[in-house]
């Protein structure tokens, strides 16, 4: 029941005529009654017509859709919607890193779901408008097996691009061929490459002896080295050390000095070094508060100085190679520092003076900030927001690194998505009780379709989403595959469980030693909140994720009785290592369905793990089905695949505890000891 109070102080026609139009929309919904204020404030007839509007769109909102048409009223989860499976997995495509050629353009690497997964390598049209060119032939792909985990692909100098090639792992220039032995399986060094000479020469060794390297950084001069490095078991936000090398005339480092991550008594995790155009060191580190804020090394002193300090993150964990949370602006005489951070789940971009430390914020529409690369008198970013796919951006700035107008898009991953605009749910940023005292955070996501409402009694099922990483950080940014959820009648959750990035050192460290434990309950505490706050179905909690998230989504329906029903994405697991933890191990304490989907080429989680779960799911009798993909590694890349995997996850949870009959014409795949 709605109230309208309609409050006027002396004879207006305006007034009038907004308060008849209120009356005409609501006798029939509506109660009206008299109201006597104190304090009669005057109200001016466009605030009147304001709230006349606002009104009128709570009034109808219940009922109607935008177009003024009746919404039909369905049960949450069997609504149909536009945003089909086939559009997500097209508009699917990843950016894997970007960079400034010569000329200014922009160079990137995206990964194409209806080429199977192939990442191409791209640069920027000449002319503004005109269609991307593609830099390697249709039989190359940019992207290196480093880690597993790739990243780092290419670099660019000048006008000669060099990239490793997916399929033997070699080093290309441009287009030219290189038919040497193929090394899927390199050692961990770093090389140093000849660009110079057209002959075809193998890398030299320039650092070598430690487990693990990233960044290798060289200063304008030439003369000077920094880089990363870290040790087994450490992960490189767990604990890291950054160096810098001096060459001697031939090429090989004769000297070596730690900046930062060699002192015992200071536990820190040094990243992105890079040289300034006066040939000073910056990088990124949480020796200080816990986060990662920009230093800049002081090399005759050999001191680290705090450029700024902020309790926000400036940098992402190094889980793929090439990432670039900042870059210098300007040349020797004159530069600045362009840079983004996230703070409280937001991104904000600004220009970092590092003499006076001052900061000064630019104006974009996107609250998630990715890589920021600079270019003549321009940036450009990856950036995101609710509302907005991830896209590559340049903003133009003038001669005083003062925003201008001019901006323009240069890749989006979706350039199709705004068309849905009208179905999307924005996130609603959820911080919840984790029964330890702490809090955690998540992005909540509510059933959202103009052409539907669901009966009054019903509250919608949950999708509980477990990110993977596990140290990774999801965002509250535009994602087809969640809005694929949420347009069909589903509530979804995406938890930033405790060990995730983008809170700080201590935040990301309740995870150690704990995983399988703070990342269980917290996503179990997040779905009893949101059941506590009535806005989902308790009977109707399910969970999944991928990679790690794969193991908590396991782990939760092993040793919790909250979720209904889960899908394992190439779930990590390890009955050794963790025996109480590992859900392998206590199949007996499994009681719901579940659903596993596997890459058979995966090699960080090997496919007979998602094999022997089935098996042993199978046999106890619950519900549970297995798919895998041929030529799918650690994560699905070819469209068939991405599309398949959706539907199925939709229709297997709809079947064994929606209650409802979906609306798409999906073909079930056979559910063990159900069908």
């Amino acid at each position: 029941m709605l109230t309208v109070l309609v409050i006027h102080s002396k004879p207006n026609p305006h007034l009038r005529a907004a308060a008849s139009m209120i009356l005409s929309v609501t006798r029939a919904s509506a109660t009206l009654r008299p109201f006597r204020p104190r304090c009669l404030l005057p109200i001016s007839f466009r605030r009147t017509v304001n709230f006349l509007v606002r009104w009128r769109a709570m009034a109808s909102v219940a009922s109607t859709n935008a177009g003024g048409v009746e919404r039909k009223t369905a049960l949450y989860g069997s609504w149909k919607s536009p945003i089909t499976a086939d559009v997500v997995s097209g508009a699917d495509k990843k950016l894997g890193g970007i960079g400034v050629a010569g000329d200014g353009r922009l160079i990137w690497v995206e990964t194409r779901p209806e080429e199977g997964g192939r990442a191409v390598l791209v640069k920027e049209s000449e002319n503004s408008g005109d269609k991307p060119i593609d830099v390697v032939p249709s039989e190359f792909a940019a992207r290196t097996l480093a880690q597993e985990y790739g990243g780092g692909a290419f670099s660019v100098f000048d006008n000669v691009v060099i990239f490793s090639n997916y399929k033997d792992q070699r080093l290309y220039k441009q287009i030219i061929g290189d038919h040497r032995q193929s090394s899927l399986n390199p050692a961990t060094t770093i090389v140093s490459v000849n660009v110079d000479d057209e002959t075809i020469q193998d890398p030299k060794e320039v650092v070598s002896g430690n487990d693990f390297y990233a960044f290798p950084r060289i200063d304008s001069t030439g003369r000077k080295m920094a880089w990363l490095e870290w040790s087994h078991p450490n992960m490189p936000w767990d604990k890291a050390q950054l160096w810098v090398g001096y060459f001697s005339e031939d090429g090989k480092l004769q000297e070596r000095v730690c900046v930062a991550g060699c002192n015992p008594a200071v536990i820190e995790s040094p990243s992105e070094p890079r040289w300034s155009p006066k040939g000073e060191l910056f990088f990124v580190s949480d020796r200080n508060n816990g986060f990662w804020n920009i230093y800049k090394w002081n090399e005759y002193k050999d001191e680290v100085i705090p450029v700024y300090s902020l309790e926000a993150e400036f940098t992402r964990p190094l889980w793929v190679f090439g990432i670039s949370s900042y870059d210098f602006l300007g040349d020797e005489e004159r530069h600045s520092i362009v840079c983004s951070y996230r703070l409280n789940g937001r991104s904000y971009l600004g220009i970092l003076n590092d003499v006076d430390g001052s900061y000064s914020a630019l104006d974009t529409p996107f609250t998630d900030v990715g890589n920021v690369v600079a270019g003549s008198n321009c940036l450009f970013i990856e950036g995101a927001s609710a509302s907005h796919a991830v896209s590559v951006v340049k903003i133009t700035l003038d001669s005083n690194n003062k925003q201008v107008p001019l901006f323009s898009v240069i890749w989006s991953s979706s350039t199709d998505a705004a068309k849905y605009r009208s179905y999307f749910s924005l996130p609603e940023i959820v911080k919840f009780p984790t029964g330890t005292g702490e809090y955690a955070y998540a992005y909540f996501y509510s059933p959202s379709n103009p052409d539907y409402q669901a009966p009054v009694d019903e509250k919608p099922p949950l999708i509980v989403k477990s990110h993977g990483g596990p140290t990774s950080e999801t965002r509250g940014i535009l994602d087809l595959n969640i809005q694929y959820w949420t347009s069909r009648g589903w509530a979804f959750v995406d938890v930033n469980y405790g060990g995730s990035t983008g809170y700080g050192r201590e935040y990301r460290e309740r995870l150690l030693g704990q995983w399988g434990v703070v990342d269980v309950n917290d996503c179990c505490r997040c779905a009893r909140f949101l059941v506590e706050e009535g806005k989902v179905d308790e009977k109707r909690l399910c969970i999944t994720g991928r990679s790690a998230g794969g193991y908590t989504t396991l782990a939760c329906l092993a040793f919790t009785e909250t979720f209904k029903a889960g899908a394992s994405l190439y779930g990590v697991r390890d009955e050794k290592a963790y025996f109480e933890r590992s859900p392998i191990n206590f199949v007996d304490k499994f009681t719901c369905p579940v659903i596993l989907f596997q890459g058979l080429d995966d090699k960080i989680v090997l496919p007979d793990q998602a094999q022997k779960i089935y098996k042993a799911l199978k046999e106890k009798g619950l519900p549970v089905a297995l798919v895998e993909y041929e030529g799918e590694q650690h994560g699905f890349r070819k469209a068939e695949n991405i599309k398949f995997t959706l539907e199925q996850q939709m229709l297997f949870f709809a079947r064994t505890v929606g209650h409802f009959k979906v609306a798409d014409p999906i073909v079930p795949i056979k559910i063990d000891n159900f069908d």
